[in-house]
């Protein structure tokens, strides 16, 4: 499987460092393995701050506030196409930095633990999981974010 992450930084409140840019693709790279998902891919990440989010919130899901990621999943489960040689576009993650750095502070951990869960958390939702259909598929949803981050070694005790 090969893995292809485009990277647009939209914000300039947080320095993105080749370290997050890794630390990313090492938390997409570790869902996708624990979903079994061996097919080509490619994910958009863009980073926002708190204002780019929450126009993007208000403009696509008419909530009107900053949150701390969006995902746009771009195909269903029928929508894969049988050969295994194409690449699929699996979708793209919107990222306020912002708000991770201060979710990270709120939450006590580390920006960098924050950063994966939020990027686990979206990919998941690229590959269809949705959190807010159901008390049942919330918890499925973090059983396997919590699986994700322990793999990483960025759990949390």
């Amino acid at each position: 499987m090969s893995l292809r992450i485009y990277f647009s930084n939209e914000q300039d409140k947080i320095k993105v460092t080749y370290a997050v840019k890794i630390l990313i693709r090492s938390a997409i790279t570790q869902t996708l393995a624990l979903e079994n998902f061996d097919r080509n891919t490619q994910v958009s990440v863009t980073f926002v701050d708190n204002e780019g989010i929450h126009e993007i919130n208000r403009k696509f899901r008419n909530i009107d506030r900053p949150t701390d990621v969006l995902s746009f999943p771009l195909l269903g489960d029928d929508d894969l196409p049988d050969d295994k040689l194409f690449s699929v576009p699996l979708g793209d993650i919107v990222l306020s930095l912002e708000r991770a750095k201060e979710q990270a502070t709120e939450f006590g951990h580390s920006f960098e633990r924050e950063v994966a869960f939020l990027t686990a958390h979206s990919v998941l939702h690229l590959l269809g999981y949705d959190h807010e259909t159901g008390e049942e598929d919330e918890k499925i949803m973090r059983k396997k974010q919590n699986e994700i981050m322990e793999a990483l070694g960025l759990s949390v005790k």
